[in-house]
């Protein structure tokens, strides 16, 4: 017993940490596009913070309970409702067999996180439950959720420790500009000084090319050394590709596994969530930090997540 698909939203997907140790055969990592909503949901239902979850996006699905389970939805408010009742975000609740939870579309941010106490009946695919799109691989059958998809729970709850404490600040995202911070590499030397001065000076706006895989950014060419292709290596999440347009492109979890476009940049780990919360037409402006500073940045983020793992799951 667990959830019946009556919609399924534009699009949504079983995603968890990721699929690992596969890209040099060409399968991407898969996985959360916004991280840190992803495992607070899990952690506000009591899972493994890694746990698969649901990533829904703009307008989330419409789910029929046919058992009792406790869920938090995180991530941009999308307008969840309860029975047409508000839902509240950044909370572990109680829903009822027979109650549905749908969502109106989004008023801020773009992405969410349905988390279910106990985990859903996902198979584990490769070491994961995400689906990948691009390859038909993962969560169900491979694909977005549609009409009429049934998935279980693994272990659903009624009740957990501290239900009144498992609860936490919702996020806000801009609406207008983000700003993503970057470290520089590994190929900033196939641009020139010029091009490099240009990428940071200068803002960008998100196009509608924008899904799991990368972002598109519209702005002023950034200018190459040569004509912009290298010889194909290894793309990270993050990794910002120049094609010999000279616009950027930001490269995210369903990426290709290499490239041979010049990467003159890396959003760092804990600005990931920005851009997955973004939407086209936002204004885009990109920061240069070290590589320290951002090691030490998502070593703090780690922290914190821990931390409230460890008051509300001890």
């Amino acid at each position: 017993m667990g959830i019946i698909v009556e919609n399924g939203g534009i699009l949504t997907t079983v995603q968890d940490e990721g699929r690992f140790g596969y890209q040099a055969f060409g399968v991407s990592t898969s996985g959360a596009m916004d991280n840190h909503s992803f495992h607070i949901a899990n952690i506000l239902v009591g899972n493994d913070m890694g746990e698969g979850a649901l990533e829904m996006t703009f307008i989330g699905p419409t789910l029929k309970f046919t058992s009792d389970n406790i869920v938090a939805v995180t991530g941009g408010d999308l307008t969840p409702m309860l029975d047409g009742n508000e839902f509240p975000m950044y909370r572990a609740v109680l829903v009822k067999e027979g109650q549905t939870l749908s969502f109106a579309g989004a008023r801020n941010g773009c992405r969410g996180y349905i988390a279910f106490a106990g985990g859903l009946d996902i198979p584990i695919v490769m070491g994961s439950k995400s689906t990948l799109l691009r390859n038909h691989l993962g969560g169900v059958k491979g694909r977005k959720l549609e009409k009429g998809d049934e998935i279980g729970f693994v272990s659903a709850k009624t009740i957990l420790p501290n239900m009144e404490a498992r609860k936490v600040p919702a996020s806000v995202y801009p609406k207008k500009e983000i700003v993503l911070r970057v470290v520089l590499g590994p190929q900033d030397d196939e641009f020139t000084e010029a091009g490099v001065k240009s990428f940071f000076w200068n803002s960008g706006v998100i196009t509608n090319e924008f899904d799991r895989m990368g972002c598109r950014i519209e702005r002023e060419p950034i200018e190459h050394v040569g004509d912009g292709n290298i010889n194909t290596d290894g793309i990270s999440v993050g990794s910002i590709q120049v094609p010999t347009n000279g616009k950027p492109i930001i490269m995210l979890s369903d990426r290709q596994s290499t490239g041979g476009y010049a990467k003159i940049g890396t959003v760092i780990s804990v600005d990931l969530a920005k851009i997955a919360q973004a939407q086209p037409g936002q204004k885009v402006r990109f920061v240069n930090v070290s590589l320290d500073l951002a090691q030490d940045l998502y070593i703090r983020e780690l922290e914190s997540i821990k931390a409230l793992d460890e008051k509300l799951n001890a």
